[in-house]
């Protein structure tokens, strides 16, 4: 008969957790000792993926501020463009009317002389009336009137001359008047103008110190200190 062999017939154990090797003689505390540098080693990679996603989100806000510098001057681009389209469109506008209105001012021309003269009557006078009003209405302003100062900006003088009761050059008549629409002058006021005559101010000046004199010599004279 052969011999067994004890303890081959028992189960096998679990295998235990693998253990760091520990030297012969050492105690516990130095097994943990060993054991602690494995486990601080996970932390390094964490910091590494922290400092890659703060790069990234830096680049994210840098193209975020071009971006929104890039919106910031297009839509200012956009308003100045609308702006001056705009002006553009206002000053096309003010040009046409202004043209229209020129072109109406020889009707206007020949109902003031029918005016004048009392032939604006009937249905004649309806539609002048009518004519008036529609001009008046888009802008037209008429403007020029005897005895205002000459002004060589808005006036056109076509007749001069001399007159010893005016004491600066003055329109005395209104040969066709002015008209302005807004504050471009479509037509200056055509008229005639007055200025003072040569001299005047000097006889008048002269004049005025012989009453002064006149009326020393009737008081006695001045009074002596």
């Amino acid at each position: 008969m052969t011999e067994e062999t004890p303890g081959f017939d028992e189960q096998p154990q679990a295998a235990s957790p693998q253990q760091p090797d520990v030297p012969s003689g050492a105690t516990p505390d130095d097994a943990e000792s060993k054991a602690a540098p494995q486990e601080g080693a996970a932390p390094t990679g964490d910091a590494g993926a922290e400092a890659a996603l703060v790069a990234q989100l830096d680049q994210v806000r840098t193209a975020l501020g071009e971006r929104t510098a890039d919106l910031q001057r297009l839509q200012a681009e956009y308003q100045n463009y609308r702006r001056r389209v705009e002006r553009d469109r206002i000053t096309v506008k003010e040009i046409a009317i202004a043209n229209l209105l020129s072109e109406l001012l020889p009707v206007l021309d020949d109902i003031g002389r029918a005016r004048d003269h009392g032939e604006l009557v009937g249905g004649f006078k309806s539609v002048a009336e009518s004519l008036e009003t529609v001009a008046a209405k888009m802008g037209l302003q008429q403007f020029g009137k005897e005895g205002e100062p000459f002004d060589p900006t808005i006036h056109e003088a076509l007749m001069h001359s001399y007159a010893p009761d005016v004491t600066e050059t003055t329109c005395v008549a209104i040969l066709q008047p002015g008209y302005r629409f807004g504050e471009r002058t479509i037509r200056p006021a055509r008229v005639a103008v007055a200025e003072p005559q040569p001299g005047a101010q000097t006889v008048k000046a002269d004049s005025q110190d012989s009453a002064e004199t006149a009326d020393d010599k009737e008081s006695g004279g001045p009074d002596e200190g």
